[in-house]
């Protein structure tokens, strides 16, 4: 008698999901991946938008700003006028000199203070670390306040001098935790081999602990620039009156904001053909365009270390 064995239909798996997979792994649909594009594409055009009318209108003559009311969204007359006349002396080009000083100084101030408070608290062994590293943790929830920072400063002597927009933001404890996050997870066998060879632990910081951490510093390092570009209220605090020293972000402020007249440029309207070479809002929105193009030009070059130092230095440790 001959046994008759039956097989069961394979079940089909088209659409359904795999188990043994991540929700987040799974191919998009079609309509899930449309929905995707397309809010990409939206995100895309908000962001694109607002700085394709403001460099348009930063090179638009007075009759296209006129023409337009406003913000200029169609090309109608292109003139860098408004760059020449900003860029030719006066107050804008010098407080573009400030903020490239302050940030320079500021970011190298700011590293050097970072990185060997970093590496001092990554080493298990060094004095009090644990309580310092406390004692750090405590300031990013506590404070002393702004009025107290004021005084200390001021009586200090820093009310406006350069270095009072340097020096109490040169400790970022969140800047520190990150790298010293990163440090300590630094190979031992690497560390060990160089103390084998008589370094110290200035040699080791140096030529082991920072070339294998070159992401992370890029971070930070360019977290520190923005900070001190954008520097804004400590102007407010410790020189408001003295524009002969104001970077460029509260120039940008005052002329944009509070409608400080520029050289070359009408008192009121958009622009007055046949008065003035450029118009006001021109000259404007030439200065935003002026902040924004260090930092812009800047980030894609330090963009590839971005994630994985930013990550790499929160996940370790």
């Amino acid at each position: 008698m001959t046994a008759v064995t039956t097989t069961a239909p394979a079940r089909s798996t088209a659409g359904r999901r795999n188990p043994d997979r991540p929700v987040w792994d799974e191919p998009l649909t079609a309509v899930g991946q449309s929905a995707k594009g397309l809010t990409l594409g939206i995100v895309a055009l908000l962001i694109l938008v607002p700085l394709y009318c403001v460099v348009l209108t930063s090179i638009s003559t007075p009759h296209a700003i006129n023409k337009a009311g406003g913000l200029v969204l169609v090309p109608d007359g292109i003139t860098f006028e408004a760059y020449r006349t900003m860029l030719s002396g006066g107050p804008v080009r010098r407080s573009l000199m400030i903020t490239l000083g302050v940030t320079l100084v500021g970011t190298a101030i700011s590293m050097a203070v970072s990185v060997l408070c970093a590496y001092g608290l990554s080493r298990a062994r060094s004095l009090g670390h644990r309580f310092l590293l406390l004692i750090l943790v405590v300031t990013m929830f506590v404070s002393g306040g702004l009025i107290p920072t004021f005084l200390v400063v001021s009586e200090l002597g820093g009310y406006g001098k350069y270095w009072a927009l340097i020096l109490p933001s040169a400790v970022s404890v969140f800047n520190i935790l990150v790298l010293r996050s990163f440090y300590s997870t630094t190979a031992a066998e690497l560390i060990d081999a160089a103390r084998m060879d008589g370094a110290g632990e200035w040699r080791i910081l140096w030529s082991v602990v920072l070339p294998t951490s070159r992401a992370v510093n890029a971070v930070i390092t360019l977290f520190s620039a923005v900070g001190y570009w954008n520097t804004f209220f400590s102007v407010m605090l410790y020189m408001p009156a003295e524009s002969e020293k104001w970077p460029l972000q509260y120039v940008l402020y005052q002329y944009v904001n509070l409608g400080m007249n520029m050289p070359g440029q009408v008192n009121s309207g958009y622009g007055v053909e046949g008065h003035a070479q450029t118009a006001p809002l021109s000259l404007q929105m030439a200065v935003v365009v002026l902040t924004l193009l260090p930092i812009t030009v800047a980030f894609p070059f330090l963009q590839k270390h971005f994630a994985e130092g930013m990550l790499t230095g929160a996940i370790k440790g």
